[in-house]
C-alpha cells in the first residue's frame, strides 16, 4: 500500500518540530523511475539561520523499528554545542523509506535497496564532505554500506550497537529466529505491533509511555508496519538469504575503511552481543570502543550517548580522532628495554631456584621451580597454546590462584604476544563476571571453582583447564584442553616470532574499590618499565628474592631476574596473611625484599605473637620492606618495621593505572609527620614520573590548570612511562582521564621548578587524572587528602577528608576514621563514622565524653559521630572505605531512620 510521506504530529517528548523537513528524492535500483518522498531530521536550516559554519554532517540512520526519533538528543544537544563556540555538526537522520514518517511504496526493500536509497537521498541533499556515518541496529549496516561505497565523502564512522557479519557457525539470536518463522513473521511484525512492543521492552525501564508512544507513532496500523516485516524478512542469516552477498561487501568493505571510528555499545543486549562488538573491532582495530555498563539495545535511551559522541566528534574535526594505523612513537635508543621473558632466556640452563610456592611440595615443604624447568614450561606452554589457536593480540583470562603455575602460563601468554587478563576474586562473582564478559577473552584458563563460573555466566572463550580433571567434570564444564595437555602440544614445537614493544600485553582490572572495576591495558613497553622501575628504584637483584604478598607484583620475580615466592595466603584477600606465613616465606626462598599490602600488614601484626625465635631472625634478615597499594600510617609501619628491624621501609604510592608514582622511606613519613600539612605524604616521584595538581573550584571539582604550586587542594595528575596504554572499551573514561590535560610532548601548565624539568618528557606526553585529591608542599612531595567523589563542600568550601580522619586516628581508642559530608552541598556538615579499638557491638551515635574528645583532636567542626562495628572496606586492600555510600547511610542514620551496620 502506497502512503504519503509526512511530518510527525506535534508534542512528541523531546523532538523539536523545527528540525523536521520532507526531501523528495529519485528512485533508484528496483525504484527506478520513480520519485520518492523522505522525512529527515535536520539541523542544516537551522545552524543556517544561526549564521553557524558547520564544519561537517552527521549522517545518522535508525534500525528496526524505530525512526528519526532515536536520534532526537543528539539533534538538539549538537545546536547547543554549536552555539556554545564547540565544532558544529549539521546532523541529518534520516527516516528510511517504509520506516517511520517517510514514504511507503509497494517495493520490497532489501539491504542493496536500502544503501542504494540513502546514496540517492546523499546526492539529493548535494552533500560535499566530511560526512560521519552514524547507526544502530540495522541502520548500522545500511549506514557503514553507504559509508564504504562514499570513501570521497566519508570522514569518520559511528555505530552503536550494530552487527555485519553473522558467524555461519552461530545461529542468529532465538528471538529473531522466531520473529523470521513463516506463520510468525507476518503476525508478529506487521499484523499487531508484537515486534515493536518487545523491541521497546529492551529499553531502561525508566522509558516512559509517553515515549514509548512517540516510537509507536509512525506504525499505528499493518500498513505502516510493513516496512517493519520487510526489515525482518531481510536479515542476512545465511547464503540462502538474498541480502547475505550486501552484507558480505558491507563487511569487507568496513574491514579496508582508514578513517576514525567509534563503537558506542551496550552490553545488556539480548540481540547485538558482545560478539559483533568483538568482530567489529577486528574490522576497525583502531576504532575508539566504550562500552556503557547497564544499558542495552537501545543505547540512545539508556545512556547519554549524544554527549560522548559530540566529544569525539571534536576530535575529528580537529583532526586527533584515532585512524587505522597510527602508533605510538618509536622510543629512542635509550629507552631500548628487555622483553619480559629476557631473564628466562638468559637463565634457561640454571638449575638454581626461580620460583617457590609454599605448602605444594613433599610433606607440606615448599615447591621449587629451577629456572631451567621454568623456562622450559613457559616454552611448552607457548608453543601449546600457538597449537590450539592462539595468535597474537588474542586474550587469555587467567582463573588460577597465583603461583608457579600461573606464573608459567603469564610468561607463555607474554611470549606469544597474547594479552592476559587478570581480574581477581576480589570483585566478586558479580564483578569478577562483569569484568570477564567485558574484556571478552578468546581463551579462558582456569581451575575448577573458575571454570565453574564460566561455565554458569556463559563467559566467552576456549575453556582450558589448569589441572586435570575428571572426563565427566571436563565434559560438564566445557574443557576442551588441560594445560599438561596444551604443554604436551607444544614439546620441541617452535615458537612464534615475538611481540614487539607496542603490542597489548595485558588487561589488569582495578580493584573496584573507587567505582567499577576497569580494565586497564598495558603494552609490552609498559610493563617493561614497570619491571625497570622497581628494579631501580629498589635495587633488585639475582641475589635480593622476592615474598610477594600483593599481587600485583606477585608476577614479576622472574622478569627481574630473581627468585619469588608468595606466601601461604589467599592473595585476592591480603588480610589472610600472617606473621609466620611471611617469615616461613623469607626463610624458604632467603628474601631480602618483602612487598605487603596496608591490609596484609594488618594482620600480620595482629599475629606477630605467634613467631618463633627462628621466624624472627628470618624477619630481621630483610632489607627492603614496601608496603604499596594504599596510604599506610606511621603506627602501623612503626610495627611492621619492628618485625623487620633492618629492613629500609618504603611505601610507593600508586595506582593499577600506574603501579609506582611516588615513594616514601621510614625517615622520610618521620619528617612528615613534623609538617603541618593535612593528609598522608606519599613522597616524591619516582625516576622520570611527573605529577601535577589541578586545583578544586568553589563546586569542588578540579578545574585548576595542572600546576606544581605548592599548597594548593587538588586531583592528583601523573605522567610515567609506565603509565597505563589506556581503559579497556572505556574510551570515554579514557577522555575524561585526560580532561584538560596536555598532548604527548607538552608540559603542564604552571610548571615552576625549572629544576625539575624532565629530558625525557617528550616520551612520557602521556597523562592521567586519578581520581585522588591531595597537594604539592614546597619540597616537592605528595599529600594524598582522599578521593575526588568524596570531597565535600562546605560553608568554608571543598573539604578533603583524610586529614580530619587523621586526626581523630590520634586517639589511642580509635582504629579508624571516616569523616564524610551529611547535607546540601555549599552547607554540608561533617560527620565522623568510628571503628573503635574495642570493637562495637552495634551502632551508635557517640557518647557526649567521646564526642568532646573527638572535636579536641580537630579543627575541622563535626557535626556528629557515629560509632560502628566495622567500616565497610574493599576485600583487595581491606583499606579504601566508599565514603560516598557511607556518607548516605550516615544521613539516614541521623534522620532517624533504623539503620544495620554500615
Amino acid at each position: 500500500m502506497v502512503r504519503s510521506a509526512s511530518r510527525p504530529p506535534a508534542g512528541l517528548p523531546g523532538l523539536q518540530e523545527r528540525f523536521s523537513r520532507l526531501v523528495e528524492t529519485t528512485g533508484v535500483g528496483e525504484d527506478t523511475g520513480s520519485r520518492r518522498t523522505w522525512h529527515l531530521l535536520d539541523t542544516g536550516p537551522i545552524l543556517h539561520e544561526l549564521g553557524i559554519e558547520p564544519v561537517g554532517t552527521v549522517l545518522a540512520v535508525h534500525g528496526n523499528p524505530t525512526w528519526s526519533y532515536l536520534w532526537r538528543s543528539l539533534v538538539s544537544e549538537s545546536i547547543s554545542a554549536a552555539e556554545s563556540g564547540a565544532s558544529a555538526w549539521r546532523v541529518i537522520a534520516v527516516d528510511q523509506l517504509e520506516m517511520g514518517f517517510s514514504e511507503r511504496t509497494e517495493v520490497r526493500r532489501t539491504l542493496e535497496q536500502r544503501i542504494l536509497d540513502l546514496g540517492a537521498l546523499t546526492d539529493e541533499l548535494q552533500l560535499s564532505g566530511d560526512v560521519v556515518s552514524l547507526g544502530h541496529d540495522w541502520g548500522g549496516v545500511v549506514a557503514l554500506g553507504w559509508a564504504v561505497r562514499h570513501p570521497e565523502l566519508l570522514t569518520a564512522v559511528a555505530s552503536l550497537n550494530t552487527a555485519i557479519d553473522q558467524p555461519s557457525e552461530l545461529p542468529i539470536p532465538a528471538a529473531l529466529r522466531l520473529a523470521r518463522f513463516g506463520p510468525v513473521l507476518r503476525a508478529s511484525t506487521s499484523t499487531s505491533p508484537a515486534f515493536l512492543a518487545t523491541t521497546l521492552a529492551l529499553a531502561n525501564p525508566s522509558l516512559t509511555p509517553q515515549v514509548k508512544a512517540a516510537y509507536s507513532a509512525p506504525y499505528l496500523d499493518r500498513a505502516s508496519r510493513l516496512g517493519i516485516e520487510q526489515f525482518v524478512a531481510d536479515i542476512p542469516v545465511d547464503e540462502s538469504t538474498q541480502s547475505h552477498a550486501a552484507l558480505q561487501g558491507v563487511s569487507a568493505g568496513v574491514a579496508a575503511l582508514d578513517v576514525p571510528a567509534l563503537l558506542l555499545w551496550g552490553p545488556r543486549d539480548p540481540i547485538f552481543t558482545d560478539l559483533y562488538l568483538g568482530d567489529l573491532m577486528r574490522r576497525l582495530p583502531h576504532a575508539e570502543v566504550h562500552r556503557f555498563e547497564g544499558a542495552g539495545h537501545f543505547i540512545a535511551e539508556d545512556t547519554p550517548y549524544a554527549t560522548h559522541l559530540l566529544a569525539w566528534l571534536d576530535d575529528v574535526a580537529a583532526g586527533t580522532a584515532r585512524r587505522r594505523g597510527q602508533h605510538a612513537p618509536e622510543a629512542s635508543p635509550d629507552d631500548a628495554s628487555a622483553p619480559m621473558w629476557a631473564a628466562l632466556d638468559e637463565h634457561r640452563d640454571d638449575p638454581s631456584i626461580a620460583a617457590l610456592e609454599m605448602g605444594r611440595g613433599a610433606n607440606g615443604a615448599p615447591l621449587r621451580v629451577s629456572w631451567r624447568q621454568l623456562a622450559r614450561r613457559v616454552d611448552e606452554i607457548a608453543a601449546g597454546l600457538s597449537a590450539v589457536g592462539l595468535r597474537r593480540g588474542d586474550r587469555v583470562s587467567l582463573l588460577v590462584q597465583p603461583g608457579v603455575t600461573l606464573t608459567a602460563i603469564v610468561y607463555a601468554c607474554l611470549r606469544i604476544g597474547a594479552v592476559v587478563v587478570v581480574a581477581d576474586a576480589g570483585l566478586g562473582v558479580k564483578g569478577l563476571s562483569r569484568a570477564v564478559r567485558g574484556a571478552w577473552p578468546d581463551v579462558v584458563i582456569g581451575q575448577v571453582p573458575g571454570l565453574t563460573a564460566a561455565k554458569a555466566l556463559g563467559w566467552p572463550g576456549l575453556r582450558i583447564s589448569a589441572t586435570s580433571i575428571p572426563a565427566s567434570a571436563r565434559a560438564a564444564l566445557g574443557v576442551a584442553h588441560s594445560l599438561a595437555e596444551v604443554a604436551e602440544l607444544g614439546r620441541g614445537a617452535a615458537l612464534p616470532t615475538p611481540p614487539g614493544p607496542e603490542d597489548l600485553a595485558a588487561v589488569l582490572f582495578t580493584s573496584g574499590s573507587t567505582g567499577p572495576a576497569k580494565g586497564v591495558v598495558y603494552t609490552h613497553r609498559q610493563l617493561q618499565a614497570v619491571r625497570d622501575t622497581l628494579r631501580d628504584t629498589y635495587g633488585v637483584t639475582a641475589e635480593s628474592g622476592l615474598v610477594t604478598g600483593f599481587a600485583p607484583f606477585a608476577l614479576l620475580g622472574p622478569a627481574l631476574g630473581t627468585r619469588s615466592v608468595t606466601p601461604d595466603m589467599d592473595v585476592t584477600s591480603p588480610r589472610t596473611l600472617t606473621a609466620t606465613a611471611v617469615a616461613d616465606a623469607v626463610m624458604a626462598a632467603d628474601a631480602r625484599i618483602v612487598f605487603l599490602s596496608p591490609a596484609a600488614i594488618l594482620n600480620v601484626v595482629a599475629t606477630r605473637d605467634d613467631l618463633d625465635a627462628a621466624q624472627r631472625e628470618a624477619l630481621g634478615s630483610v632489607d627492603t620492606f614496601l608496603s604499596t597499594g594504599a596510604p599506610i600510617g606511621a603506627r602501623l609501619l612503626d610495627d611492621a618495621c619492628a618485625l623487620m628491624p633492618n629492613a629500609e621501609a618504603h611505601t610507593p604510592y600508586g595506582m593499577t593505572e600506574c603501579l609506582l608514582v611516588t615513594d616514601i622511606d621510614r625517615e622520610g613519613i618521620s619528617a612528615a609527620a613534623l609538617a603541618a600539612d593535612h593528609g598522608v605524604c606519599v613522597g616524591t616521584p619516582i625516576g622520570r614520573n611527573v605529577v601535577r595538581i589541578s586545583a578544586l573550584d568553589e563546586t569542588g571539582a578540579a578545574t585548576g590548570a595542572p600546576s606544581d604550586e605548592a599548597g594548593v587542594l587538588g586531583e592528583v595528575i601523573i605522567s610515567a612511562p609506565h603509565l597505563k596504554e589506556r581503559y579497556d572499551r572505556l574510551a570515554m573514561t579514557d577522555r575524561a582521564a585526560v580532561r584538560d590535560l596536555p598532548h604527548r610532548g607538552a608540559e603542564a601548565a604552571g610548571q615552576g621548578h625549572s629544576d625539575q624539568a624532565n629530558p625525557h618528557q617528550d616520551d612520557l606526553g602521556r597523562w592521567h587524572r586519578t581520581g585522588d585529591v591531595g597537594h604539592l608542599d614546597a619540597e616537592g612531595r605528595l599529600w594524598i587528602e582522599g578521593r575526588l567523589p568524596h570531597v565535600f563542600v562546605t560553608v568554608d568550601g571543598p573539604l578533603a577528608p583524610v586529614g580530619t580522619e587523621q586526626d581523630l586516628e590520634t586517639l589511642p581508642w580509635v582504629r579508624r576514621a571516616a569523616v564524610v559530608g551529611v547535607g546540601p552541598a555549599g552547607t554540608a556538615q561533617a560527620v565522623a563514622v568510628l571503628e573503635t579499638r574495642e570493637p562495637s557491638r552495634g551502632v551508635r551515635v557517640a557518647e557526649a565524653e567521646l564526642a568532646d574528645a573527638l572535636r579536641a583532636s580537630t579543627t575541622q567542626p563535626l557535626a556528629a559521630a557515629l560509632i560502628v562495628p566495622e567500616l565497610p572496606t574493599d576485600i583487595r586492600h581491606n583499606s579504601k572505605i566508599d565514603r560516598t555510600a557511607l556518607a548516605s547511610w550516615a544521613e539516614r542514620a541521623l534522620s532517624g531512620e533504623r539503620v544495620s551496620a554500615p
